[in-house]
């Protein structure tokens, strides 16, 4: 539950801190108080999106912290898998800092995300307020409150898996169920394509290869000079000798020589000898693998000259150009055998279809039953709520379908014996809806885990006897779980267990918003002001007094 709050330049509100208790808390204050900041402040820390423009005159940011206790276990291991923990305490805090240039958010310190803030906070409170009243009269929204009141996530998980299996298969069955002349112009075009790609019996790297023998066949000339005089120079010619021949004339003549000093000399003769054979060698073997001529060159010129169109065609480079070939002989595979994937799919269809009807007459039966107990709970909420007589109704209608199902939900009342049953959207009026939505928010209570309720002026078109009847509803609520209230109404103030009272003083031209818990002598006069709005006299006292010792 939502422990205390506070607040800082926010609006009207320069600082304040609110202390909640476990049970029914109300609002009260005059007309611009600043009671709508409270929310707005609550919905900040939530992680609802806000403006700017919040923050109070004069100040550069706004902060609001909000301490949460008694965590459900879905909240603490939400908070477990997204790197969160409660602290020591099993408490949770969260921050959040709004400047006009960005927002900070911190989990029990740690820096977050609203993302994830988000996604913790829809579990901590639910705000109710006139926005949900109007959701209420769209009829697309009702069948969400039988579901949840049915707990149907894994039904409609399951039929919403075979509706988008067979879109697949429809989507898949209408490509292929195109005209006979659009699938012979189709596989025209892509054998043409594929034989134009075989043709050039394209491989990756082959360009490259031929760029760099082209290089070398244009310097052939220069090479071949150089590496000829090189080899001629060692091995020599019929008319000169070479290096070689000389080396082992030298070596031949000093082998002669019996003199101590050219020991050293003689038997590096032999390796002198080995080393320009090897390198006469080499360069004989690159002279005979390099035997280009004008020939070549031309050859290669021309398998270029074959290759870059194509290449440049399908895609930009041999690569993409074989991936393009891959791609086509699949789609002609498929045109190919599009008639017996066809028959296929058809099956396939006609099976998901069969098993799309089946989840979706399961999906059916567990909202009728839900919605008979829904509309009989509604209804005798609504008796309580002093609209005796009416009866709220679910009308359920099958449909086509869709990924909810092929059920179309909308409420219905009747709101006056003799009369037939309307459409919500046409009969409720802005009092009737208030009650209607706290009707359905409270029998859909007992399926939420949410721990704290809020509500911003249910009491919207409300007086009298109904007033009283939704303030005892609401201490009813908040028998087991804790209930937050903003009210004009002293009948429903009164039930509150604990009485918040939002001030606003002008203090130095300057406008300040206050709240403070009421003592009993303070709830009595604020019930008081509520009452008549003007001058608080014994009998208006006397009034309040009995009315808060009537709603213990």
């Amino acid at each position: 539950m939502l422990k205390s709050l506070h607040i800082e330049n926010i609006a009207v509100i320069e600082e304040t801190n609110i202390d909640f208790v476990a049970g029914y808390n109300c609002l009260t204050g005059e007309t611009g108080a600043g009671k709508s900041i409270i929310i707005d402040s609550i919905n900040a820390v939530l992680g609802e999106r806000t403006s700017k423009e919040i923050i109070r005159t004069g100040s550069k940011k706004a902060f609001v912290s909000a301490l949460f206790c008694d965590l459900s276990e879905y909240v603490v291991n939400t908070l477990n898998e997204n790197g969160f923990e409660p602290d020591e305490n099993g408490e949770l805090l969260i921050t959040r800092l709004i400047t006009n240039d960005s927002n900070t958010v911190k989990i029990n310190g740690k820096p977050a995300n609203l993302a994830v803030l988000k996604l913790i906070a829809k579990n901590l409170v639910n705000i109710h307020g006139q926005h949900d009243n109007q959701t209420l009269l769209i009829p697309e929204n009702h069948i969400k409150y039988i579901d949840k009141l049915a707990e149907n996530d894994d039904l409609i998980d399951d039929y919403y898996n075979e509706f988008h299996n067979l879109n697949l298969l429809r989507k898949e069955l209408s490509s292929l169920e195109t005209d006979e002349g659009e699938k012979l112009r189709k596989s025209e075009l892509l054998k043409y394509e594929i034989n134009e790609i075989e043709s050039a019996n394209i491989s990756v790297g082959e360009i490259e290869n031929l760029k760099a023998k082209l290089k070398i066949i244009e310097n052939y000339e220069k090479i071949s000079a150089a590496l000829s005089d090189a080899y001629y120079s060692l091995n020599g010619t019929d008319d000169t000798d070479g290096a070689v021949s000389l080396i082992k004339n030298a070596q031949y003549e000093i082998q002669k020589l019996e003199i101590d000093g050219l020991k050293s000399a003689k038997s590096a003769f032999g390796e002198v000898l080995a080393s320009l054979e090897n390198i006469a060698f080499e360069i004989k073997s690159v002279m005979s693998e390099n035997d280009f001529s004008k020939q070549d060159a031309e050859t290669i010129h021309s398998r270029l000259d074959a290759l870059r169109p194509v290449i440049l065609k399908y895609g930009g480079s041999e690569e993409k150009a074989l991936e393009y070939l891959a791609d086509a002989k699949t789609k002609l595979e498929t045109i190919e055998l599009s008639d017996k994937r066809i028959n296929e799919l058809s099956v396939l269809l006609d099976e998901s279809t069969e098993r799309l009807i089946e989840k979706a007459q399961v999906l059916t039966k567990s909202r009728e039953a839900a919605a008979k107990k829904f509309s009989k709970a509604v209804t005798e909420k609504l008796a309580y709520l002093n609209m005796e007589g009416s009866v709220f109704e679910t009308s359920i209608k099958q449909g086509k379908y869709t990924k909810n199902g092929c059920d179309q939900i909308e409420f219905m009342i009747l709101t006056n014996k003799g009369d037939s049953l309307k459409p919500l959207v046409k009969i409720a009026s802005g009092g009737e809806l208030s009650r209607i939505m706290l009707a359905i928010k409270s029998v859909l209570n007992e399926k939420d885990d949410i721990d704290t309720l809020i509500f911003d002026e249910i009491d919207s078109g409300i007086s009298g006897r109904a007033a009283d009847k939704v303030g005892i509803l609401l201490k009813d609520v908040a028998a087991s779980r804790q209930v937050i209230c903003v009210t004009h109404l002293a009948q429903i103030a009164g039930y509150a267990e604990n009485h918040l009272l939002i001030e606003k003083k002008i203090t130095d031209d300057k406008t300040y918003t206050n709240v403070k818990s009421l003592s009993q002598e303070e709830r009595i006069n604020e019930i008081a002001r509520i009452m008549s709005g003007t001058d608080i006299t014994e009998n208006l006292y006397n009034t309040a007094k009995e009315l808060l010792d009537r709603s213990r």
